[in-house]
């Protein structure tokens, strides 16, 4: 299954929040430029992910995102499922296929996309913030600007 930009940022974005202390806000800008992204791309991200309730938008001098929630509260199937808007492995409709309705394909791959999601279910998002991940991340923050605490 491959996963849509729009979810391959959701998730890096809760990665790096997941491992910035949670008084501390982190730029939209700041993200762009650790993972080289467009600015206007990731902005749309956050502002979704902020209207899912998993971040936190501070506006206003000293603003920026953080997580709602600790790290073990996010569900990575929950996540990912909401994050590709229910996109599935295959859509009949569009163009329209002429086995539609009478096709064995399409519960095959509904089947094996359920189970994708259902092994996500297994792991939070504190899980994949282990380590090595978590040092990783980490260096990656260490050029960031001072962080202003809004806490």
């Amino acid at each position: 299954m491959q996963l849509t930009r729009f979810t391959d940022l959701g998730l890096r974005v809760l990665m790096y929040l997941g491992t910035v202390e949670p008084s501390h806000t982190v730029t939209i800008a700041e993200i762009s430029s650790r993972f080289d992204v467009a600015h206007h791309h990731l902005t749309k991200v956050v502002q979704f992910m902020g209207q899912q309730g998993w971040l936190l938008n501070v506006r206003g001098k000293g603003g920026g995102v953080r997580l709602a929630q600790a790290a073990d509260a996010y569900r990575l199937g929950q996540v990912v499922r909401a994050l590709e808007r229910g996109r599935m492995p295959i859509d009949c409709s569009e163009p329209p296929c002429v086995l539609q309705g009478s096709c064995g394909l399409k519960g095959v791959l509904d089947g094996a996309a359920e189970a994708f999601y259902t092994e996500l279910d297994q792991h939070t998002l504190a899980h994949v913030l282990r380590s090595p991940t978590r040092e990783t991340l980490v260096r990656l923050q260490r050029p960031a600007a001072v962080r202003k605490s809004t806490g």
